[in-house]
């Protein structure tokens, strides 16, 4: 009987053991880092840009809902003046135009500025204690009209002013007119801003991307050449700026929302200031309800919307550049 070495036998024994091989499954990287000084930067301008656009957009709808109260309200009035004169007995004066007035069809009721009413009026200017009748201050009837079937106008002149020479009936017509000039042309700049804000987003984006496939382009090359497809390498860059846009979007909006809400906060609790008092009547309580809301919160999905299809439609042209170039590497 042969004996064998013991390390001979545990040698056939390794040799028959399964060999286990064990594999290190590395976490696979996305194309565009998710996190680098250029992603925090391009956020940041995306803020930026969408806060501005927000205000503007803000703005605008303020503007144009206060030219719109502006206009229902002049339009629902009209106005005769009675300026004194010698001889004039400016309260039968006041009396008859009312009575003229009242007269017309479309006439739903008229109403004389009192004298207490005429000084609260002068109060800003002339101070408080004022004897209008020691001054050539003039008299005012407010006249309601229907805004559906208004009075014929030229016709109620036609009947004051012979009868009260000093009498001059204002209809508002030219306030109107350019209150609606005013706010088309508000509306029309302000879509231009916008326009303009959209367009270098667009413009940032487009370098933001370009950037980021210089700095991945071997990466980018090496997977269209051994058979990535374009549309997986157009959807990695679509997804990162979506959720960049998107996050910059959303940061700029909130912002917006918040300034709206101060701005509102602020003129609620300053109402009885003379320069809140001011305020809101150019502009009104510098709320933009809920249309502004609705607003800002599309403006936000607008933008990164956006931002995803402009990093798209780049990345798109720069595979179509790569192949037009690949006969010429070859």
């Amino acid at each position: 009987m042969t004996d064998f070495p013991a390390d001979h036998l545990h040698d056939e024994a390794d040799a028959e053991a399964p060999v286990t091989v064990r594999r290190i499954q590395r976490k696979t990287a996305p194309i565009v880092p998710a996190q680098n000084i250029a992603g925090r930067a391009l956020v940041l301008v995306i803020a930026i840009m969408t806060f501005l656009s927000c205000l503007t957009f803000g703005a605008v709808t303020l503007v144009r809902d206060t030219a719109s109260v502006w206009e229902n309200q002049i339009s629902r009035e009209a106005t005769i003046q009675i300026k004194p004169a010698d001889g004039l007995d400016m309260e039968a004066a006041l009396v008859q135009a009312t009575q003229i007035a009242s007269e017309f069809p479309g006439v739903k009721g008229t109403k004389i500025i009192d004298r207490d009413a005429t000084a609260r009026l002068l109060e800003p200017w002339l101070g408080s204690g004022l004897n209008i009748d020691e001054l050539p201050v003039p008299r005012l009837i407010i006249v309601t009209i229907d805004e559906a079937s208004p009075p014929d106008f030229a016709a109620m002149r036609a009947a004051i002013t012979p009868k009260i020479p000093t009498a001059a009936l204002d209809d508002h017509r030219t306030w109107v007119d350019r209150l609606v000039a005013m706010a088309h042309t508000t509306v029309t700049i302000g879509i231009a801003v916008l326009v303009l804000m959209l367009s270098a987003t667009v413009l940032t984006v487009v370098f933001a991307t370009r950037g980021a496939m210089a700095g991945n382009g071997h990466i980018i090359e090496v997977l269209h050449f051994v058979g990535a497809e374009a549309r997986f390498i157009a959807r990695e860059f679509r997804w990162h700026f979506l959720v960049t846009g998107m996050k910059g979007a959303a940061a700029g909006g909130a912002l917006a929302i918040a300034v709206f809400i101060v701005f509102s906060w602020w003129s609620s609790r300053n109402m009885a200031t003379p320069q809140a008092d001011q305020a809101t009547a150019l502009f009104g309580n510098f709320a933009i309800g809920s249309a502004g809301y609705f607003g800002v919160g599309l403006m936000v999905l607008v933008i990164g919307v956006l931002t995803a299809a402009t990093s798209h439609a780049t990345v798109v042209a720069y595979l179509s550049d790569i192949d037009v170039r690949q006969p010429d590497a070859g």
